[in-house]
């Protein structure tokens, strides 16, 4: 799926020929449609610069970040190591779990222990859930479903377990599953730490200048959503798979707010040190060199 945002509030006397197309994608939910509200619907404007939004699952997305695909795009930060050398990470645009993340579900409520002998379906192997899982549970046996698949095939038998992101995490409870495990729970208490998941990264290739244009577009972007939060969330309820209004509106506080807009110094650690931790653990392969834009 792909929108076209046409940004082209040229300076006067400049042609078309003089704007520069910016390919952004992110992924059809009700918080990154949020964020990028004032871009994709013109409030958000760069003079010379001109939009196109796709919208892709995360996974997907993770897996076009590795062949360079977009000028900016959404990430786990899991996916942040094997692209460091082509993208920098923006310094907003983050989704961070404050104590709260992906959650390992079940129709029967089994230990923390129980769970790690069980086969889990997972979203995806380059998503920070899939990392933090492994993190908490080194060796799990995992299959990867398509993330709005899970809680359906957990109902069905297929899998004793599934861990579930995005709204799931507000809605598993209404299937009749239960929670074993919240991952970003369990983070904060062994680091102290929020759990970053997602955020948006920049192409290399753009040049520090464009980089830092871009980032501050979407900084604007996010600052024009939380400003005018009511029709931003209008907007966004097209992405909010089924959820009603004040659940859509809490999944959105969830993950769109002042840490968004600024990672704060702890979540730039606490992004450093998933990635370390991942890199020791055998989880990823490259050590992070995590760099800001």
């Amino acid at each position: 799926m792909t929108v076209v945002s046409e940004q082209e509030a040229k300076p006067s006397g400049s042609s078309s020929s003089q704007t520069r197309e910016i390919t952004i994608a992110h992924s059809p939910d009700s918080d990154d449609a949020f964020m990028f509200y004032g871009l994709a619907t013109n409030k958000v404007r760069v003079p010379g610069l001109r939009f196109t939004h796709t919208l892709c699952d995360i996974e997907t997305l993770n897996q076009k970040a590795r062949e360079g695909v977009y000028d900016v795009t959404a990430i786990s930060f899991h996916a942040y190591p094997y692209i460091q050398q082509s993208y920098a990470l923006m310094s907003c645009g983050g989704s961070v779990g404050e104590g709260y993340g992906p959650m390992v579900v079940s129709p029967r409520p089994f230990t923390q222990n129980e769970i790690k002998e069980k086969r889990i379906a997972v979203p995806g192997t380059l998503t920070t859930a899939y990392l933090a899982l492994q993190l908490f549970a080194p060796g799990v046996q995992t299959d990867v479903v398509p993330f709005d698949q899970i809680i359906p095939q957990v109902l069905e038998g297929k899998y004793e377990a599934g861990l579930i992101i995005h709204e799931g995490q507000l809605t598993y409870d209404k299937a009749g599953l239960h929670r074993v495990v919240d991952l970003g729970r369990w983070w904060q208490k062994m680091t102290g730490l929020p759990l970053p998941l997602g955020g948006n990264a920049v192409r290399r290739a753009l040049g520090p200048q464009l980089m830092s244009a871009v980032t501050q577009a979407l900084r604007d972007s996010i600052q024009y959503a939380l400003d005018h939060r009511e029709e931003a969330l209008s907007y966004a309820m097209q992405f909010a798979r089924d959820l009603d209004s004040s659940t859509a509106d809490r999944f959105v506080g969830m993950y769109v707010n002042e840490r968004t807009l600024d990672y704060g110094p702890d979540g730039r650690e606490a992004v450093s040190r998933l990635l370390d931790m991942g890199h020791k653990a055998g989880v990823i392969l490259p050590e992070a060199k995590v760099e800001w834009v």
